[in-house]
């Protein structure tokens, strides 16, 4: 069997020229189900020769084109023909570009109106980019040569370039309209990524979520002392979500000064909560320290008992807006203390020490942010978001999936602040489709919200 592949080109004019791209012959065996169809190397084949036929069509139709002139506003003749090397989703093509001139008062005038130093098509760029979020360079760039009939431009160091140009690009796009949000969640958190430059060895991201009531998400990063702005990026991801004067906005922080004067910035006046997440963090490291206390006698199997309960009953204390009572908790864990203290006191038992260390930094947190705690079980029963838990997922699947963990490297401040703005255009959905979105916007469903 043998299949030929022809174009046919239609003019304006009604005129026609075909072409023949390629003959394909088919397998002796088609009962074999290796041999149905045609092979990944035939498909790339394909795809080259159709691009390379459909942009030679496409120089042709142009060259016929005569701009008029921005002078004297005659028709302007073609002056020359210069050829130009463009890298396109399907294989690098060859574009024969005319340049036009006025014979009348000399004015030369482009066929074309193409970005300065434009060397690939803006598809390729975002496809790009997109995989380079999504997975190392290397690995994106080996992606594209396998199933593409790429050949140009597509080494890791190209990809890297264009992705970092891209994300330097998102974040002067234009906002999109959206509907006004009658309530929205916005919280805020840090982290850490491992640095290149040699004055520090990591780099701190600041990261967020904003959330609307009718379940709209966007996510945003940025590293620190870069040119790009976190106050400027959470003020234009609340406005994407239809943020306005009457929307009742909701903020959680870990408590960090420097996270709270961030928000102040961005014009949430309201104070933050203190999220239940890192609350709840601590509280599991104290109840798991007290797992590990020795019961070799009585006296301490009851030791550990009581130490244990109190520390429940604690974290039903902060649950429930009434951390003010912490103190009788750890006083009630200061009496039976001693059970695991040596002959005269000393002697103490290592499992001691790091419990009572952790209860002490429990104490000291919630006296800390005691103006920032809230009542959490009232606003979990109304349904309402207690936490940034949402956000540490975010940061899980933003910055460590790619940046830090099995990933045996280090970034630079801009390369990290460029790929964040394109990892975080990817989760919300804004490059393509919809592979590595985290977040699908649903206005006509009401989401349950509570962490």
């Amino acid at each position: 069997m043998k299949l030929v592949l022809r174009l046919v080109e239609t003019g304006i004019d009604g005129s026609s020229r075909s072409v023949d791209v390629l003959e394909i012959v088919g397998r002796s065996d088609p009962g074999d189900i290796a041999a149905l169809g045609l092979t990944l190397s035939q498909g790339k084949q394909l795809l080259g020769l159709i691009q390379r036929e459909v942009v030679a069509a496409q120089c042709r139709e142009l060259a016929i084109r005569r701009p008029s002139c921005r002078s004297c506003a005659a028709v302007c003749q073609v002056k020359d023909y210069r050829p130009r090397q463009i890298a396109t989703l399907f294989g690098q093509v060859t574009v024969r570009l005319p340049r036009f001139r006025c014979a009348g008062c000399g004015t030369m005038e482009a066929a074309v109106d193409w970005p300065v130093r434009c060397r690939s098509t803006p598809e390729l760029d975002q496809l790009q980019a997109h995989l380079s979020a999504l997975m190392p360079y290397r690995t994106a760039a080996g992606l594209l040569k396998l199933l593409l009939p790429i050949d140009a431009g597509i080494s890791h160091e190209s990809m890297r370039g264009r992705t970092l140009k891209f994300g330097e690009a998102l974040r002067d796009a234009p906002l999109e309209p959206t509907t006004a949000a009658p309530a929205i969640t916005l919280s805020l958190d840090s982290t850490f990524i491992r640095s290149c430059e040699e004055d520090q060895r990591h780099l701190e991201v600041r990261l967020g979520n904003v959330e609307a009531s009718r379940g709209v998400r966007q996510v945003f990063a940025a590293v620190a002392k870069t040119d790009t702005s976190i106050v400027a990026l959470i003020q234009r991801s609340l406005a994407e979500i239809g943020h306005t004067a009457d929307t009742e906005l909701t903020a959680f922080t870990d408590g960090c000064s420097g996270l709270r004067s961030i928000l102040v910035d961005a014009g949430v006046t309201a104070p933050p909560y203190l999220d239940w997440f890192h609350i709840a963090m601590r509280l599991h490291h104290a109840e798991k320290t007290a797992g590990t206390l020795p019961i070799d006698t009585p006296e301490r199997e009851h030791a550990r008992a009581v130490i244990v309960t109190e520390i429940d009953r604690l974290h039903g204390r902060i649950w429930n807006g009434k951390a003010k009572d912490a103190q009788i908790t750890l006083e009630r864990i200061r009496d039976v203390m001693p059970a695991f203290h040596g002959e005269g006191g000393r002697n103490k038992d290592p499992a001691w020490h790091r419990l009572w260390k952790a209860l002490r930094a429990i104490d000291r947190y919630l006296s800390n942010q005691s103006a920032w705690l809230v009542n959490y079980a009232e606003r979990h029963r109304a349904g309402l978001r207690v936490g940034t838990s949402l956000t540490e997922a975010t940061a899980n699947f933003l910055v460590n999936h790619r940046m830090n963990k099995s990933q045996q490297m280090r970034w630079s401040r801009h390369g990290a602040d460029r790929l964040l703005q394109v990892r975080c255009a990817v989760l919300n959905g804004k490059l393509g489709s919809g592979i590595g979105q985290l977040f699908k916007a649903n206005p006509g469903s009401e989401m349950a919200i509570a962490a």
